[in-house]
């Protein structure tokens, strides 16, 4: 039995939706492996510390180390892990996350060729990272999709009488939430009677500005906040579109159920979206923060339904592939190439 140390921000309260950790740990502690977790803590600085701790104090009974990595500021958590790593001579694996990582290469390449170059392997949950990553350079990369349990995800078959948008995410700048208050009003103004229903945590205050913006707007959005994964996808049965509105992005795991469970894509044409969606083949690619482009889209779900429920069939196909039983034997070989 390997002995797994996973480190990433494995919070749990209303601010923060649950990380790929909360999926891909009790996956691997399923198959047989041995996983410790790290950190929980809130506070930043805190949350380093105990990393970092916490590494140290279980270096001798690790294997390996498991290291969500994003590109914002939990970049320098993994470079710091990772360099204790290298200290204690302890295998590590970034596993790529941030949609904006291409950046993250560009604008701190020292770091990066210190954190990425040095790892056992660095595994890619999109093939878009992985193509980046070995254009500068980087031959390390394994592409493992994220995953899912497809049976935890029933297909409906929904019914495409008027516009029923949902939204799940962050309330974060970079997934541009505005967006989706705007193509709900410019549906209303030609003359849907749509309705918006957006789930997600306010990451860093940009909840109070889309409230506002649907009251300028004067447009009634439903806001349920944080929800568990079993909420949203009970909540999912009474919507038909699934809007993706981010102007970064890598391999969305709400995007993947989204399309398990039968509900229409149309999503900004973003980083590794054209790679998980095949435009008008499993669901609907337009250009970022362009609300006409949107709720074009949108409307021709419903002018063309028969071709909207072939592209779902499709979808739920695709994202098949990504169940635990599929790619399960991918993070095993990565895990046990002793």
């Amino acid at each position: 039995m390997k002995n797994l140390l996973y480190i990433g921000n494995h919070l749990q309260n209303s601010q923060s939706n649950a990380t790929y950790s909360a999926v891909l740990g009790p996956l691997l502690e399923q198959s047989g492996y041995a996983v410790r977790y790290t950190s929980n803590k809130t506070n930043k600085v805190f949350r380093l510390l105990e990393m970092l701790w916490t590494t140290f104090r279980t270096h001798k009974k690790t294997d390996l180390v498991l290291i969500d990595t994003y590109s914002t500021q939990n970049f320098y958590y993994a470079v710091l892990v990772s360099w204790l790593c290298r200290l204690l001579k302890l295998r590590y694996v970034p596993i790529l996350h941030g949609g904006n990582l291409p950046n993250r290469l560009r604008n701190s390449p020292k770091l990066s060729k210190r954190l990425f170059k040095n790892a056992y392997a660095n595994v890619s949950p999109s093939l878009y990272l992985k193509t980046i990553y070995e254009e500068f350079g980087y031959e390390n990369v394994v592409y493992i999709p994220n995953t899912i349990i497809i049976d935890n995800y029933p297909f409906h078959k929904k019914n495409f009488d008027t516009p029923k948008l949902l939204w799940v995410r962050s309330f974060s700048e970079i997934y541009n939430p505005s967006l989706a208050v705007e193509v709900l009003h410019e549906l209303k103004q030609r003359g849907y009677d749509a309705v918006l229903s957006m789930v997600g945590p306010d990451a860093n205050g940009s909840l109070s500005k889309v409230k506002a913006l649907a009251d300028h707007l004067n447009v009634s959005v439903t806001f349920t906040g944080k929800l568990t994964k079993a909420a949203w996808v009970e909540l999912s049965k009474d919507y038909n579109v699934f809007i993706n509105t981010t102007n970064f992005d890598n391999m969305p795991v709400s995007v993947i159920e989204a399309m398990a469970l039968g509900i229409p894509v149309v999503s900004t044409n973003v980083g590794g979206m054209p790679y998980l969606i095949e435009h008008t083949v499993d669901g609907v690619l337009v250009a970022p923060n362009d609300k006409k482009a949107m709720v074009d889209a949108v409307e021709g779900l419903f002018g063309d339904v028969l071709r909207t429920e072939g592209m779902v069939v499709e979808a739920r196909g695709k994202v098949e592939g990504f169940d635990w039983e599929m790619v399960r034997g991918l993070w095993e070989e990565v895990l046990n190439d002793d």
